[in-house]
């Protein structure tokens, strides 16, 4: 039994010449200088036809796995995440954008900068940048909600692209702000220059500017006396406040009181630095703002890290979703055709 399967299983085992003769009776021999040959049959051309054929199987495994892969997109579920992961993600951001607007629009008109004798300071008005970032913040996680909600291919394309300005855009600013150390240190100069002339003119500048003088315990730009480019604290200024410094560069302006008390700086202009150091912080807020930098550059490098992060990450989410709407637009013309 075992002999008759191996006979089958591997017939070149038992085949012989005279056995071949037999069990090909029908078929007429020729005999010629390559040995005896059955007419009809050719070595070469039943090569030629099994290569033909393993080609051909080889090409329909080959189109049957690319026809795979085509088909193989991400499942229900990791559409159905991926959609309203963005959705709930730019909903939030859009209203966080809404507000920021509300309190930049909020703070523009309790202030009356839109009054014709205030348009010339509107320009450097903190609440502006809120209007600004407002803007774009709910321009932008609109857009997203709107197009992930409703699968919109448009409305995402447009997203994706803002995102992707909006991210190439942070990186150049990166890159600038490393490059260009002495430039920002230059206009971050100038822009505190400018808030501690208008200290009496805006209360949110003020408020800012006092902020930063008590946090980082400094006073001025780059000293106390700095203090003499505001109009009502030079010295030439006919004012009790000539000559003077704001409470916030005061080392103890609440004096064991619990309310400021805003005569602490009068004449601190005057005061020798030897006198005033117990009276005033005598050193600058720029070079305080530095070495605050430098000490937290670990964390600030984490932070920008993460949101970019989260940015690139709605980027791929989107553009995943993308490509399954324009599969499912695909497939859905192929089945009306």
């Amino acid at each position: 039994m075992s002999s008759f399967w191996l006979s089958k299983r591997f017939p070149f085992f038992w085949r012989s010449k005279i056995q071949d003769d037999v069990t090909r009776p029908l078929i007429t021999k020729v005999t010629n200088r390559n040995g005896t040959q059955y007419q009809g049959t050719d070595i070469s051309t039943e090569s030629q036809t099994v290569s033909s054929s393993s080609n051909h199987n080889e090409q329909t495994e080959l189109s049957s796995w690319t026809f795979y892969l085509q088909t193989q997109r991400p499942s229900d579920l990791t559409f159905f995440l991926q959609k309203y992961v963005l959705f709930t993600s730019n909903f939030f951001f859009s209203v966080l954008g809404l507000a920021t607007l509300g309190i930049g629009f909020w703070g523009l008109t309790n202030k009356e900068s839109f009054a014709q004798e205030k348009l010339d300071g509107l320009g450097t008005d903190p609440m502006l940048l809120l209007v600004f970032l407002g803007v774009l913040l709910s321009l932008l996680c609109l857009t997203g909600c709107v197009g992930a909600l409703r699968e919109n291919y448009c409305l995402l394309r447009t997203f994706s692209a803002m995102l992707l300005v909006l991210v190439a855009a942070q990186f150049l600013v990166a890159i600038v702000a490393y490059s260009m150390q002495g430039w920002i240190t230059e206009l971050l100069s100038s822009a505190m220059l400018m808030a501690m002339t208008r200290y009496q003119d805006d209360l949110d500048l003020r408020f800012i500017t006092d902020e930063i003088q008590v946090g980082l315990q400094c006073c001025g730009v780059d000293n106390y006396r700095d203090w003499e480019v505001n109009q009502y604290f030079n010295c030439s200024s006919p004012g009790v406040q000539a000559c003077g410094v704001p409470p916030s560069c005061c080392v103890d302006p609440l004096e064991n009181g619990t309310v400021w008390n805003s005569q602490c700086g009068l004449r601190g202009q005057q005061l020798d630095e030897f006198s005033a150091q117990s009276v005033i912080f005598l050193g600058g807020c720029l070079g305080s703002i530095s070495r605050w930098v430098s000490l937290h550059s670990e964390v600030i490098g984490i932070v920008t890290a993460v949101l970019l992060g989260v940015q690139i990450l709605t980027l791929i989410i989107t553009t995943c979703l993308l490509d399954r709407i324009q599969w499912n637009k695909t497939q859905a013309w192929q089945r009306k055709a």
